[in-house]
């Protein structure tokens, strides 16, 4: 069957610190999922939300949302464990749920409460082996006049794309990192793993838990990866962390689709050029959509396809004047 029709959303209020667009999408081409397992939040200055319920946009609006509070996150269903979607979803609603945070530990504390409700709930949903439903969850806080905060969990991913380069900002939650935290992988060791190939096995997700603490078995916390355990060369890359944008980068968060491929690296490469000269956010989300479309990397794996831009925008006069209206000398 072929794509799906791209429906690219773009409608929110992030002016004017902020532009934002999204889409997401069973795959590409004619060999796709059966349906949808990803999902997004965003939720605007004005508390404006926006997710998906059974693969359709759904949208509300966030009673006491503060203004000039934003969230963004993108989430990846495990459908090889059975209730992927619903997994992904039950987060996305969870997440409309959780007062605006200011704070990377306060952000920490609503989401470790959030992922043990949600075992609790999804413990009867256990496939045959007692593998638990989970969903990745890269998730961008944005404080009115803080600099943003990152939670990331599983191996959907946070880029930085600049005119001359396409960096990852998170570390995927893979056997890979498994090993290298335990010595047994190399920077190169890990980043041909990771970036040079892909894996479709996990080493931690939300709501399924975590394969970090015991290698040898699934623990029921998650687990954050900090320079206190990170080999110094991924120590930048904490998963929960506050973060400083660029304002001539774009910022990326994407599932695994976009690099479900033999050589993941390269097509990744092709980012910054492709996003070079786009005018706005969602004609960066568009660019993407079609060059997996049009051009797809060697060995594309049918998955589905989630991918939210945030482009910091350059302050302009009269941004950040003051609200206070005062009268005019020689007003009447």
């Amino acid at each position: 069957m072929p794509s799906d029709p791209i429906a690219i959303l773009s409608d929110f209020l992030f002016a004017p610190r902020y532009d934002v667009a999204v889409a997401s999408r069973r795959g590409t081409g004619f060999v796709q999922r059966p349906e949808n397992q990803d999902n997004f939040v965003v939720i605007d200055f004005a508390g404006s939300a926006c997710h998906l319920q059974e693969q359709a946009v759904s949208r509300s609006v966030v009673r006491g949302w503060p203004a000039g509070h934003g969230r963004v996150a993108v989430l990846d269903g495990m459908g090889g464990h059975g209730h992927g979607r619903e997994a992904a979803e039950a987060v996305a609603a969870g997440l409309l749920a959780i007062p605006a945070c200011h704070a990377p530990d306060e952000l920490a504390h609503h989401l470790d409460v959030l992922h043990a409700t949600l075992q609790r709930h999804f413990a009867g949903l256990a496939g045959p082996l007692g593998a638990r439903p989970g969903t990745t969850l890269t998730l961008l806080e944005l404080p009115a006049g803080g600099q943003p905060l990152l939670y990331h969990v599983g191996d959907s991913r946070l880029y930085e794309i600049g005119p001359a380069h396409a960096l990852p900002l998170s570390v995927d939650h893979v056997p890979a990192t498994s090993a290298a935290m335990r010595g047994h992988l190399d920077e190169h060791g890990w980043w041909q793993q990771v970036h040079g190939g892909h894996s479709p096995q996990i080493a931690q997700a939300f709501i399924l838990g975590n394969a970090f603490s015991d290698p040898a078995r699934l623990s029921d916390p998650l687990y954050a990866l900090s320079p206190l355990n990170l080999p110094h060369w991924l120590s930048r890359l904490a998963d929960r962390r506050v973060l400083e944008l660029r304002p001539e980068a774009a910022y990326l968060l994407a599932t695994d689709g976009f690099w479900s491929c033999a050589a993941p690296e390269r097509f990744v490469g092709r980012w910054p050029g492709l996003l070079a000269g786009a005018p706005d956010a969602a004609a960066m989300v568009g660019r993407l959509f079609a060059a997996i479309d049009d051009t797809p990397p060697t060995g594309l794996q049918a998955d589905n396809l989630t991918a939210l831009v945030l482009r910091p925008l350059q302050a302009r006069p009269g941004d950040h004047a003051d609200e206070t209206a005062l009268p005019h000398a020689g007003r009447d």
